[in-house]
């Protein structure tokens, strides 16, 4: 692709930055779309990896077909064979008639498998067989049916090492490796960083009537410093804290406020602590607030605006009939492992290693965070439904 392509590419998708690594992925997916390969998409959390299979399914020939995203790390280990592969009416307590699973939903189109790795061994022979001669049997049924589905996979987390593990088998893994596509974590897109930042003030600024922030040149080498482990999520949730605290209304006189590197300093995470943008420290300039009420409304900006993106995605997925999402879920789960890549994560976070005790760590993990599954498991690199499923254990 040539640059003017690459960037109507990026523009139809919203995608912003110009790293290499970046480019090559968003490449390589239009490469292989027009093919039926089966892709796995590698990448840490909040880098992006949701844009890539769009992208494969809008540049093939099934994009008239149907396009659904699941998340398989949210839906319980019990009825997850159900949902994939549909049911017959009488097959479990609660299925009151027949239901389509997603593979016949999907026929002709293109399913998304987000999380792949959390799927139960079981699953995963089942995904194999559909793989290999597009045949599948729904719960609860004898009967054989078949479907014709394009298969893209996301995983932020080692296969190989599942492998290796005996968590996840060795004969999916290559089937579904048969294109892979990696997207680069944000710490390695230095240069895209400040982009990205600008984009969401500015974004943020315009929905609310404020004024954009932009940052003084040492204020933009020490965003560019930090590691940014929730990768583009964090950074978003970052630049949108500071603008909701920092900024005033825009008027005609000025539209924009810049900050220095001692006013975004606060907002950056302390690692040791916590991924909630940092308020200690003397108060930011003109922000009139004392220290410790400014981080309980940083606190509840954050779980405020988690709610409403997971209430808009819902909304639009109702609205487009599209994407099916699939809401998150309580079930039981075994312990994700993470990525063997991940080991500068784990350097850094020795305290919070998955690697020790688990229970502990969980304990940790939500005491840290005020109760908040989803930011404890995040932050230990597991699925919400393991941390519910500890805590179920604790009870007993």
């Amino acid at each position: 692709m040539d640059t003017q392509e690459l960037q109507r590419l990026k523009n139809k998708f919203d995608i912003i930055g110009n790293d290499a690594a970046l480019n090559h992925a968003l490449e390589t997916a239009v490469a292989v779309a027009p093919t039926d390969l089966t892709v796995l998409v590698s990448g840490e959390s909040g880098v992006g990896k949701e844009n890539i299979p769009q992208i494969i399914h809008q540049f093939s020939r099934r994009k008239n077909g149907r396009y659904l995203a699941v998340n398989c790390g949210a839906i319980p280990e019990g009825t997850i064979n159900a949902e994939l592969f549909g049911h017959e009416k009488g097959a479990f307590t609660g299925a009151v008639g027949e239901r389509k699973g997603y593979f016949e939903e999907a026929n002709g189109g293109t399913l998304f498998l987000d999380e792949i790795g959390e799927l139960p061994k079981e699953t995963q022979a089942m995904l194999l067989r559909v793989l290999q001669s597009g045949e599948f049997i729904k719960v609860g049924s004898s009967k054989v049916e078949k479907t014709d589905v394009r298969i893209v996979a996301a995983t932020n987390v080692n296969l190989y090492t599942a492998v290796q593990q005996g968590r996840f088998r060795e004969d999916l893994y290559y089937r579904l490796n048969a294109a892979r596509i990696t997207v680069p974590s944000l710490r390695e897109r230095k240069d895209d960083i400040y982009l990205l930042f600008r984009k969401f003030t500015s974004d943020f600024a315009q929905r609310f009537g404020l004024r954009k922030v932009s940052l003084s040149i040492d204020a933009i080498s020490l965003l560019k410093g930090y590691r940014w482990p929730g990768n583009i999520r964090q950074l978003k949730n970052v630049a949108e804290t500071v603008t909701a605290l920092e900024s005033r209304p825009a008027t005609l006189e000025s539209d924009r406020v810049e900050l220095g590197a001692g006013e975004l300093a606060p907002y950056i995470p302390d690692e040791k602590d916590t991924l909630l943008p940092q308020i200690a420290g003397p108060v930011a300039s003109g922000s009139g607030m004392a220290e410790e009420d400014k981080r309980v409304l940083v606190k509840a900006l954050l779980d405020l605006k988690g709610e409403v993106d997971a209430l808009s995605e819902r909304v639009k997925a109702l609205e487009g009939g599209a994407v099916r999402q699939i809401p998150e879920q309580v079930g039981s789960d075994r312990l994700g492992a993470r990525d063997a890549d991940d080991a500068e994560w784990q350097d850094q976070n020795d305290e919070l290693s998955i690697r020790k005790n688990t229970g502990e760590l969980i304990e940790k993990a939500l005491e840290k965070h005020g109760g908040n599954v989803k930011a404890a498991a995040a932050e230990l690199g597991i699925s919400e439904r393991t941390v519910y499923r500890k805590l179920a254990q604790k009870k007993k």
